[in-house]
């Protein structure tokens, strides 16, 4: 018995496994901002109101991911993101009957949260990384993210075609219904918190782990950095589509507009991953973050067509999670894959936090003034803060890894 499930659960399966995950989770994730339109008109609810959940869910989302990747780190990742998928699965279904703003901000914000945080696509992408070698991380890490992407190009038209064939409340139920084949994957993962290449520094604790990233200026440099991302991804994933529609243009261009960063994100994430490996990871950064403040720029100042709209989703596509191999890879650089998945959550939280800022700062800013554009001037100044931020960090591998490489 040992020996067969030795057998199935190897690191092709592992690698498999893990892109499915993160294209399930991830992509159902990013269509709710689909769900802004017709949940608002039909429950006569504030875009504040849908925000605010959605920014709960992002917050709650980055909140639990430290947790759920320090148990991963101890006790391996399958258990935890099959917890995470059943939490998932009900917060979605709990989200498809709110009947009030608290309702909903409760399941669609917290426990919605809360199960994407257990069911992670990084908690996926760091069980990945340990069954290869240091020397392809940073593509596994592409692939992973990658992999997420896919998810978003699937899931934004299916959901949108769920919304106009059975109506928004039905459309949940069956993403919720979707969201559970994680459980059967999850079991593919390996069982292991360990690396092969762990054996030189197995004796170090986790509080030992967080001590020594707290320490060092470029982890604190980084987790400011991400911020940034979530500010501008949430907002975007969430907003962009009403937006889009404010402009009198079709519905259907938000759901493409979705969809192509997806598609394009593909691109992105591969090309980075494959960057990281070969140059710095931090410049790579840099040029990421200063580029999508050039494509804000070039939006608001374009004028406002469907072939402009495209052309904006397609080139914030490729700049979308490009960013997420080059964090994680700095980060599993520079401290090891041990303790990566807690590592990286604690920088992920300030993801989340950008995120929840972007999602309600969104409706609340469209609510006040009628207008997205004081959103669109914000992401380019925290884009430009970002590229910024990014330069001095040390990406170098500290002493304690450079033995286990000689």
């Amino acid at each position: 018995m040992n020996q067969t499930t030795l057998h199935w659960r190897t690191p092709l399966a592992a690698l498999i496994a893990g892109c499915l995950i993160s294209m399930t989770g991830f992509g159902i994730r990013s269509s709710f901002g689909l769900f802004l339109e017709p949940m608002t008109v039909d429950q006569g609810w504030t875009r504040e109101t849908f925000g605010l959940a959605m920014a709960l869910q992002n917050l709650f989302w980055g909140i639990g991911l430290p947790f759920a990747g320090a148990i991963a780190d101890k006790q391996g990742t399958v258990k935890v993101i099959v917890a995470g998928a059943i939490m998932y699965a009900l917060g979605i279904w709990g989200m498809s009957s709110a009947d009030s703003g608290l309702a909903l901000q409760l399941t669609g914000g917290i426990l919605t949260g809360l199960g994407v945080a257990f069911s992670a696509f990084t908690l996926a992408m760091a069980a990945m990384v340990r069954v290869v070698g240091p020397e392809k991380r940073s593509f596994v890490l592409g692939i992973g993210t990658a992999a997420g992407s896919f998810g978003q190009v699937i899931f934004s038209p299916i959901s949108q075609g769920f919304i106009s064939a059975y109506g928004w409340h039905t459309a949940l139920v069956l993403l919720a219904s979707i969201s559970l084949v994680m459980i059967p994957l999850a079991l593919c993962l390996p069982k292991s918190a360990k690396a092969q290449s762990d054996t030189l520094v197995a004796d170090q604790t986790l509080k030992e782990a967080l001590s020594e990233a707290m320490m060092h200026r470029g982890y604190i440099l980084l987790t400011i950095g991400f911020f940034v991302c979530g500010f501008h991804v949430a907002f975007i994933t969430v907003h962009l589509p009403a937006y889009i529609k404010d402009l009198g243009l079709d519905p259907a261009i938000g759901a493409y507009s979705i969809a192509l960063i997806g598609l394009m994100n593909i691109v992105g994430s591969i090309l980075s991953g494959l960057a990281g490996q070969r140059w710095s990871k931090k410049y790579g950064l840099s040029v990421i973050y200063f580029s999508r403040s050039l494509v804000i720029l070039a939006l608001l100042l374009a004028p406002k067509t469907p072939a402009v709209m495209l052309l904006f989703a397609g080139m914030m596509g490729i700049l979308w999670l490009s960013t997420v191999p080059l964090t994680t890879g700095i980060v599993a650089q520079v401290f090891g894959v041990r303790y990566m998945a807690t590592l990286f959550g604690i920088v992920f939280l300030s993801h989340q936090i950008g995120s929840f800022m972007g999602v309600w700062l969104g409706g609340r800013i469209f609510d006040q003034t009628g207008s997205y554009d004081g959103m669109w001037w914000a992401g380019i100044t925290v884009g430009l803060a970002a590229a910024l931020i990014h330069l001095p960090i040390n990406e170098k591998p500290l002493p304690r890894l450079a033995l286990s490489t000689t």
